[in-house]
């Protein structure tokens, strides 16, 4: 099978670029690694297509060891031919090799297995041939009766016949592929009620939706409302049709004796064999392509979660909302240094304040970050209050952050490891204060799954998420660059060619040896090997190292060729930070420095740029995340009112949008003010958007939001 052949073919690219990657990969390079330094190897794929095709290439291979699993097997039963073998190499689908496999594979006992044991097989081969000169089948089946098998009567044998039959005719590969195509085309999924008790799932007690339209959020409801009992599902397609199917296969068009007996064999093979067995494999399809679609809506809402602007430089009051237990806070330095920590109470509103506002004095805190959970909003109302008494003295304003995920990180070994000394509810109005200094390297620390960006996530694969997600921490990880000096294990073992105990030995060594000077000092840390520095080299930083190249995401390997760059115009890299490098660059042509140099034309814009704006981060070009200085209750909201607000999760069906209000507003996807496929072609997570209210119902809790510009009336 050939791998590059396919992938080729099927990303739209050259063979000589997908044998690159393929090379790379088995080489033990990282796909971060390959898209940032490989790019003249592979023609400068992007990241994101080259994880798609790394991925498609791991199913390509399982594809083929099914299919030597499948042809080992059909020469153990000495039933291979060469033109079964065609027919394995050509299958794209693992559907396909069953399929192929389907009449040979070893079965269960069944009618048709007992029918055989029975010695019926011939004459269920003389009734499927349909001879309009031979004897009747009723005829045929007196030879057959043998009481000592089982076989008493004519009628048994014909039946055990018929039973032969209708196995052939739904193990036929022609058979199970036209009535595929039948079902894809024009099979409809059919919800009904399977209690009379009220429920969420109330839209779906009675529906039908084409099976080949259905949206994926709609599927994984539908199946989690079957689990729970509530639905029963099916598929609906047109019997008359698919009989057609089958009888043009095997019933011929010219009546005879036996016409009748194979006709009824193909009802029973279709009834009772071929519908049960396709509704489970293309029910199973449908929810596999949902759980794709759900895992990709959470891999493309948790990538702007990650990458959303940090708010640095500022002293950062956390707040971590809460009854029972108090709201807790943690006020952190710019560094994310925990300066102090206290619990207030919410119906203790007085002291809460004075307690507050004498930790925003005694450190100078600038901004806050907020839970979303429980009493947020009462929390943000109290600190509203705070900072309306604070704002002839000290200006603050405060976000709301996600909490999502935060009391599973306070919980965990590695929340007691950094803060032994606090309380675990104390642990989490830390994580939030740095969320908002640091989103990137806070949210690291924190399973994936637990950050909730998605939908029917406890639904999906875990094992699949999982990959997804750690595919995607992993990107922004590397794209924005690590400080070698002060990052976590957490974060560092993200980072490409390092893993855990990489990581560990990388903080083991800084904390005894005192900080890096260099990232050729990476090659003392005990099992960081040449191949794991080759990876990783490019990704640490060393802010303040012997060379300003150790801040860049030049390579180590890039070295010689930047200081030939650099040598060339008779610049410094100081130069080169104030844009001259850049000039004078755009003035020769990359061309002509290519052949000068012996290096690609990627490579040298790449050192361009990053000696252009060393210890450059992309997040800082996105646009700034949006702080607020008031509070507003449900009650305040009128339709047609403008708001502001951050997208905080993009859905198959609309995007939720915080507002300043206590619940997420909704914004259907076609309220979008464009048609949109998805809304991720529209919004993602973080974007601060200009949003109108459409409808809003107190009792329910709902706002509906539009980004339709409205009219002022």
């Amino acid at each position: 099978m050939d791998f590059a052949e396919i992938l080729a073919r099927e990303f739209g690219l050259q063979k000589w670029q997908t044998e690159a990657v393929i090379r790379l990969l088995a080489e033990g390079s990282t796909l971060p690694f390959i898209a940032r330094y490989r790019k003249e190897e592979h023609g400068e794929i992007d990241d994101t297509r080259l994880r798609e095709l790394a991925e498609r290439l791991e199913t390509l291979k399982k594809l083929d060891e099914r299919r030597q699993e499948i042809s080992a097997s059909l020469k153990k039963l000495e039933v291979w031919t060469e033109e079964l073998q065609s027919a394995l190499d050509a299958a794209l689908t693992v559907g396909q090799l069953e399929d192929i496999y389907r009449p040979y594979r070893p079965k269960r006992r069944t009618r048709a297995s007992v029918a055989k044991e029975k010695g019926l097989e011939p004459l269920a081969d003389r009734v499927l041939l349909q001879l309009s000169r031979a004897a009747t089948p009723e005829e045929l089946a007196e030879g057959f009766i043998s009481p000592e098998k089982g076989v008493n009567t004519a009628e048994e044998a014909l039946q055990g016949a018929m039973d032969i039959i209708a196995e052939r005719v739904s193990d036929d590969p022609k058979v199970r592929a036209g009535l595929k195509r039948l079902y894809t085309t024009g099979c409809a999924v059919r919800t009904t009620a399977a209690t009379e008790e009220d429920s969420v799932y109330r839209n779906y007690y009675d529906a039908s939706e084409p099976l080949r339209t259905m949206p994926s959020h709609r599927v994984l409801a539908m199946n989690r409302g079957e689990k729970e009992g509530m639905l029963k599902v099916s598929l609906e397609v047109n019997r008359v049709h698919a009989l057609n199917i089958i009888r043009a296969e095997n019933v011929l068009s010219r009546p005879t004796f036996s016409t009748r007996y194979v006709e009824a064999a193909c009802e029973d093979a279709y009834d009772r064999l071929i519908a049960p067995s396709l509704e489970n494999e293309l029910r199973g399809d449908l929810t596999e392509r949902a759980q794709k679609a759900a895992i990709d809506v959470f891999a493309m809402n948790l990538k702007p979660l990650l990458m959303q602007p940090p708010v640095r430089g500022k002293v950062t009051i956390g707040l971590d909302p809460g009854y029972s237990h108090g709201c807790k806070i943690a006020v952190v330095d710019p560094t994310g240094k925990v300066l102090d920590t206290a619990v207030v109470y919410l119906y203790q509103k007085e002291r809460a304040k004075a307690l507050i506002t004498a930790l925003i004095k005694k450190h100078g805190v600038e901004v806050a970050a907020i839970g979303n959970g429980t009493a947020s909003r009462e929390t943000e109302a109290l600190f509203v209050e705070v900072m309306r008494e604070l704002s002839s003295v000290k200006p603050v304003s405060y976000m709301i952050v996600s909490e999502a995920g935060a009391s599973v990180y306070s919980a965990s070994p590695l929340a007691a490891e950094e803060f032994p000394q606090f309380d675990v509810n104390l642990r989490s109005a830390v994580s939030i204060a740095r969320r908002l200094q640091d989103p990137l390297a806070e949210l690291v620390k924190i399973d994936p799954k637990a950050i909730g960006v998605g939908q029917y996530q406890h639904d999906l694969k875990e094992s699949e998420l999982d990959s997804a997600l750690a595919g995607v921490v992993e990107d922004c990880v590397n794209a924005v660059g690590v400080d070698v000096n002060t990052a976590s294990c957490s974060l560092l073992s993200h980072v490409a060619g390092v893993n855990a105990s990489i990581a560990k030995n990388i903080v083991a060594y800084r904390e005894e040896n005192g900080p890096f000077q260099s990232r050729a000092a990476l090659k003392k840390v005990p099992r960081l090997g040449p191949k794991a520095f080759e990876q990783c080299a490019g990704f640490l930083r060393v802010p303040g190292g012997r060379d300003a190249m150790e801040n860049t995401g030049v390579h180590p390997e890039s070295y010689t060729v930047a200081k030939e760059l650099l040598k060339r115009y008779g610049l410094t890299t100081a130069d080169a930070a104030r844009g001259k490098l850049k000039e004078a660059a755009e003035a020769e042509g990359y061309e002509a420095i290519s052949k000068s140099l012996g290096a690609g034309v990627p490579t040298l814009r790449d050192i361009v740029a990053e000696l252009s704006k060393p210890g450059r981060d992309p997040r800082d070009e996105l646009p700034p995340p949006l702080l607020r200085s008031d509070v507003l209750e449900m009650k305040d909201l009128k339709p047609g009112m403008e708001l502001k607000g951050t997208v905080r999760n993009v859905t198959d069906f609309g995007a939720f949008v915080d507002i300043g209000v206590h619940e997420d507003g909704l914004v259907h996807k076609s309220q979008f003010g464009r048609f949109v496929r998805h809304p991720s072609e529209a919004v993602r997570v973080g974007d601060v958007v200009t949003v109108w209210v459409l409808e809003v119902d107190e009792q329910k809790k709902r706002v509906s939001l539009t980004m339709k510009r409205q009219d002022k009336k």
